[in-house]
């Protein structure tokens, strides 16, 4: 989250939306203020005097207010946070997630087909900024709410790679008006493993981490040689080394066994490879290998019943030993960030309940409560800095939800860190506290950031009174 002493969070992100008219820009920043003190429930649970909700109502019903000019501003505020910041490595998380609005009969036929094909929707492809150092959520810098639609049976080739709403190309997209600088890494999952985008990343200027998902011709080195495939070139080099590491639970999925939670020996290997392109071309590329890295994360001796686990990664960051190779794996590790953005957007938000009936008003509404969204993110990535003891939270946090926080907690008004902050807030939403216990994750510290909100505002209505 970007801050600024001088300026409020909507101001920071929303201060210079070209919307056509200065008032309405105002009424953008009052009403993202608003949302982030408020950012649980439904639209009228969040804008408690029904004259804020019509204004937001209005406000999204204008040509002016669109889903582009809301996310150029956010866009350029993050990149300017960027271009004043001394880290050397920026990640930037691509991922997409599904946003079903089957519920709102109004929409049907309007937008695309979410699901099986049986339900409307978007395909939701958000691009996160990230330190990674720290792991601070910075913003937004793209977002594409994607209209599936039913491909033509018997759809060629030739014409499904002509096709522009092929999906494949969201990948592309989700980069546009990235600049062209080494100090942002791309970060995606399996599927971006497209010949089409590793050959874009490969000329964007930026560094990219790519989980490999295709058996795609390759050979070891970086001059051409006997063809291969990445799999097998990775898993024909050596360990260089190992690390110990807790392997978060899965729930089944397709063939995919449930994996339950455990710690787990993985072991690490590296190699420069000289990818080719498929015979076949599926996007739109030309015919020249590719120069880059694979790291392979592997488990040798996996648990009875359970499946290894494997990582294979793709990367132009050059990987010369053991420490270049964690570097790689530790910026991959970090694209779970943007699967909690995804999951504050939808149970946090709501952003799938909202009833507006015209998709160019739902729209600019998505990226607003999307931004509203980083803002908890942020709390937990800032409580595991090391200054995390000793930096005030009202740098983070306003004043007035922390004296309402510590007056709870510890019976008295006083100063907080960020760690007896965030540690106090995911008391409130049913943390306990205790030594053995993991790290709250986001959904109790909504849960404690909607506790807090009620009790704010019972303090206000409190003071008012008294003032009467």
């Amino acid at each position: 989250m970007i801050l600024d002493p001088q300026r409020s969070f909507g101001e920071v992100m929303f201060g210079r939306a070209q919307l056509g008219d200065r008032r309405r820009t105002q009424r953008l920043v009052a009403l993202t203020d608003q949302l982030c003190k408020h950012p649980g429930g439904s639209l009228p649970e969040k804008f408690k005097s029904p004259k804020d909700l019509k204004a937001l109502y209005r406000l999204c019903d204008r040509p002016e207010v669109t889903h582009e000019a809301l996310l150029t501003s956010i866009r350029q505020a993050v990149l300017d946070d960027v271009a004043t910041r001394d880290e050397d490595t920026i990640l930037i998380l691509h991922d997409a997630s599904e946003l079903d609005y089957s519920t709102h009969k109004s929409l049907a036929g309007k937008i695309g087909q979410v699901g099986r094909g049986f339900k409307h929707g978007y395909i939701c492809h958000n691009s996160l900024a990230v330190t990674a150092a720290g792991r601070e959520v910075l913003g937004l810098v793209g977002q594409i709410l994607h209209r599936r639609v039913r491909a033509p049976k018997n759809e060629a080739l030739p014409e499904r790679r002509a096709r522009q709403s092929r999906e494949s190309r969201l990948w592309l997209l989700g980069t546009q008006g990235l600049p062209a600088d080494k100090r942002l890494v791309d970060v995606a999952d399996q599927g971006a493993d497209t010949f089409e985008f590793l050959e874009h990343e490969v000329r964007s200027g930026r560094r990219f981490v790519i989980r490999a998902h295709h058996a795609r011709k390759a050979n070891v080195g970086h001059a051409v040689a006997a063809k291969s495939t990445v799999q097998h070139c990775a898993r024909s080099q050596p360990a260089s080394g190992g690390r110990t590491l807790k392997v978060t639970a899965q729930p089944r999925k397709g063939r995919r066994r449930a994996r339950p939670a455990r710690w787990s020996h993985l072991l690490i290997s590296a190699t420069p490879l000289l990818v080719h392109p498929p015979h076949a071309k599926h996007g739109d590329h030309g015919r020249a290998p590719l120069p880059m890295w694979v790291v392979r994360v592997w488990e040798p001796h996996p648990p009875k019943n359970a499946d290894a686990i494997e990582w294979l990664l793709l990367t132009n960051e050059p990987v010369a030993d053991l420490a270049d190779a964690e570097r790689v794996i530790g910026w991959y590790q970090t694209r779970w960030v943007i699967e909690e953005l995804h999951k504050a957007m939808k149970t946090g938000c709501q952003v799938e309940q909202m009833q507006f009936t015209d998709p160019e008003r739902l729209e600019p509404a998505i990226v607003l409560l999307t931004t509203v969204a980083t803002t908890l993110l942020n709390l937990r990535a800032a409580s595991q800095l090391p200054d995390a003891h000793t930096r005030a939270a009202n740098t983070l946090i306003d004043s007035a939800y922390v004296e309402v926080l510590s007056a709870w907690r510890y019976g008295a008004v006083k100063s907080l860190t960020v760690h007896e902050f965030f540690f106090a807030l995911a008391r409130l939403g049913g943390h306990q506290n205790r030594r053995h216990d993991k790290r709250p994750g986001w959904l109790i510290l909504w849960r404690g950031w909607t506790t807090l909100q009620a009790m704010l505002a019972g303090t206000e209505i409190n003071r008012g009174r008294k003032c009467g």
